[in-house]
């Protein structure tokens, strides 16, 4: 099918369709025109429609693609009942190239869609989408782990004092702290077993979540995560590996900034952890985190797999890993834009920083005839 027929197709409206075309072309030309949708998407290398549609812009979608994810892609067979795990793949029966599958993987990542939809987006059929889908994001998974700026790694002894010189430069009486730390509800189906039902309830919030922790450095990534609990556990119970990696791991004279659910429960890490109102503007930074994680990956909106507890955990520490990703090469972050002095936001005048503000359309501004 000639791509200026697609084109045809998607300039007219539904009455000139009919009238242009009959019912086993109408058929043909809407394939043509989503599969010519996606391709026009993936030509135009434009960052803008990237970040728009999957979450990262040109250059980190290459990168993904060459440093791992295309290779296993045309490498490995597809997981199925009646096919070899050693034997050679059928990459030229296969309805998606590589980056057709990364496409199609961080488009589900960053939206809450139904699979109908990236049926009609893919030209695919069910059976394909959840094949398709399961096997990328495990090759995702393994490409992420292999990249530096997407690991999720406590900081070394000169990242304490960069961090540290960020949040002074911006919070004068700071000085040490290099980061904020605050939990995480994801939500989660509803489980036919009891106990598993009783782990997921979240009295407080009077719905079933799954919890996690997260810690973020002042340049905006994650440097410690707890994932993947039941929701009813507390978030200071999470925290233990974080605590113990406060306490052996950081320097003297450094902490993170925490509100009160996670309290001093050993004297080592009182130097480590403050709770004082003061550092409310800096503890602010862990909420931007968690909805900069949400924002670029709604697919943790959507209620998590509650049968799959393996999958479960892959899916939020991928989500994890490329905000990581997002925040170095994409650098649309609000953590980094506001402490990284190379940052335009701290040049600009007052008047510009309302205007750009994220919030607002939310100010009450007066006017003076």
């Amino acid at each position: 099918m000639d791509n200026s027929l697609a084109i045809q197709y998607m300039l007219l409206d539904e009455d000139e369709v009919e009238l242009s075309f009959n019912d086993d072309e109408r058929t043909r030309v809407l394939a043509a025109a989503i599969i010519a949708g996606s391709e026009v998407l993936y030509d135009s290398q434009n960052d803008r429609a990237f970040i728009t549609m999957m979450g990262v812009n040109v250059s980190t979608f290459s990168s993904l693609l060459t440093t791992g994810f295309a290779q296993a892609w045309y490498e490995t067979p597809i997981p199925c009942d009646d096919v070899s795990t050693h034997g050679n793949p059928r990459t030229n029966q296969r309805s998606l190239d590589a980056a057709g599958v990364l496409g199609l993987v961080l488009h589900y990542l960053s939206s809450t869609m139904h699979a109908i939809s990236l049926q009609q987006i893919f030209a695919i059929i069910p059976s394909t989408v959840t094949q398709y889908l399961n096997f990328g994001l495990r090759l995702l998974l393994c490409t992420l782990r292999t990249l530096s700026d997407a690991k999720i790694q406590w900081p070394g002894c000169l990242d304490f004092e960069r961090c540290s010189a960020l949040v002074v430069a911006r919070h004068s009486r700071l000085g040490g702290a290099f980061g904020s730390i605050d939990g995480l509800k994801l939500p989660v189906q509803t489980s036919n077993d009891v106990d598993i039902k009783n782990a997921t309830f979240n009295g407080w919030l009077s719905e079933h979540f799954i919890s996690s922790v997260l810690a973020f450095s002042a340049e905006g990534v994650i440097i410690a995560a707890r994932l993947n609990a039941p929701g009813s556990w507390h978030d200071s119970c999470l925290a233990h590996q974080i605590y113990a990696s406060l306490q052996n791991n950081t320097p003297p004279g450094y902490y993170i900034v925490a509100d009160t659910a996670f309290p001093r429960s050993l004297a080592e890490i009182d130097e480590h952890m403050v709770f004082n109102h003061e550092l409310l503007s800096y503890r602010q930074t862990a909420e931007w985190g968690m909805c900069g994680l949400q924002g670029a990956f709604r697919r943790l909106h959507v209620p998590l797999e509650i049968g799959n507890k393996d999958s479960r955990g892959d899916l939020i520490e991928i989500c994890v890993r490329l905000h990581n990703l997002h925040a170095i090469q994409v650098c649309i972050n609000q953590i980094r834009t506001v402490y990284l002095k190379h940052c335009d936001f701290e040049n600009m005048l007052f008047s510009e920083q309302r205007q750009k503000d994220r919030v607002a359309r939310f100010h009450v501004t007066l006017e003076y005839e």
